[in-house]
């Protein structure tokens, strides 16, 4: 009998029964992963994680040194265990002798794990020099990726509005633009398959800016002005969750069998417009022909009482999802949100205290490889 350096605990007692994945710790790397065993023989999977990392940055930018966020951000990363790592709100900076910026900070916290030496993509500057300033989009993956894409008013061109509480008045409508792209990547898995992974972050529900319409950042001057705003911002959304809707009818125009998985900050609960918009259920089509083409919302299979990634006002909200084709449907064992350790949203808002780690819980969700 060989001695194994594990420590083997069963994740759930219901888990156990549906199929044997076990939790395990390699007591050498101090790395947590998730070991299915059949018949004494390790099955392969898949693990694909997403994490807002809240304007992960460098000083004078960021108001938390980068060593004191590593100290949480870190483990929660490797904790993970993710074969595919989905990331919002990567910061850029500046690195003496590149013309652009670089996703240097990001680099600093991913030194010493696996992930450092994993693929890695990421969206880019309106000007095309390297990276943007704030809220990158990054896909990290074990696996080859092939290509990748942004996505920006591809499908969706910029509604165009006039403000009506704009002071002085605005005389024409002006363009509504997303805030950011959508990263698309397309991996190779072990065995050939090809796995198309959608990183998003919409548009936070806070009004947009009316110019002069505001006395300080979280004031306003009238309510009409404010209740614009947030239309704006509501626009922005939905606007872009059609843009990921669109996006998809275009893969699966390459057959509904894809395996795809979209996943990221969404902003949005359940049944909310940006998701229903994105998930495009067949209760909503209502044509059966079409529920190939509908997605599944993978944090339904979670207990009421974990279905949460940020905590506002006391409100548990889920936002953060990992949605998947009918076809990566059938591989899906189970899914966890890490939100042991999240503070209420509200309160370092109130206190105007920074977070050491993010107040979004990482949301990782286990699959068959193949």
């Amino acid at each position: 009998m060989p001695k194994w350096p594990r420590v083997i605990v069963a994740r759930s007692m219901r888990m156990f029964l549906d199929y044997p994945s076990l939790l395990t710790f390699d007591l050498d790397q101090g790395w947590p992963c998730l070991d299915p065993l059949l018949n004494g023989e390790r099955r392969r999977h898949m693990r694909i994680a997403t994490y807002n990392l809240e304007s992960l940055d460098l000083p004078p930018k960021a108001s938390v040194p980068l060593e004191v966020r590593a100290e949480i951000l870190r483990p929660a990363l490797q904790r993970l265990h993710a074969d595919i790592l989905c990331l919002q709100e990567v910061n850029g900076q500046h690195v003496a002798g590149q013309s652009g910026r670089s996703l240097h900070a990001l680099e600093l916290l991913l030194a010493g794990t696996p992930y450092a030496d994993y693929a890695r993509v990421a969206t880019t500057a309106p000007s095309g020099q390297g990276v943007a300033d704030v809220h990158n989009l990054v896909t990290i993956s074990r696996f080859p990726i092939h290509v990748h894409r942004e996505v920006r008013h591809q499908f969706v061109a910029s509604p165009c509005y006039q403000l009506k509480t704009a002071v002085p008045p605005e005389l024409q409508a002006r363009p509504v633009t997303f805030d950011r792209p959508i990263l698309v990547a397309d991996i190779e898995l072990p065995g050939g398959d090809s796995l198309s992974v959608i990183n998003v972050h919409l548009r936070a529900p806070l009004a947009a800016v009316v110019p002069g319409q505001k006395l300080e950042s979280f004031i306003w001057k009238s309510v009409g002005g404010w209740a614009e705003g947030y239309f704006l911002a509501a626009m922005r959304r939905a606007a872009q969750a059609l843009e990921v809707r669109l996006l998809l009818e275009e893969l699966f125009e390459g057959g509904t069998n894809r395996l795809i998985a979209v996943a990221g900050d969404f902003n949005a609960e359940d049944h909310e417009v940006p998701l229903r918009i994105v998930v495009g259920a067949e209760e909503n089509t209502g044509n059966i022909l079409l529920a190939k083409r509908a997605l599944v919302v993978l944090d339904r299979a979670l207990a009421e009482d974990r279905r949460w990634s940020v905590l506002h006002h006391g409100r548990p909200q889920m936002l953060d999802h990992i949605l998947a084709s009918q076809a990566l449907r059938g591989r899906f064992r189970f899914i966890e949100v890490h939100n042991e350790a999240l503070n209420d949203q509200l309160i370092g808002d109130a206190r105007h205290v920074s977070a050491s780690a993010s107040s979004h819980a990482a949301v990782v969700a286990e699959f068959a490889e193949g």
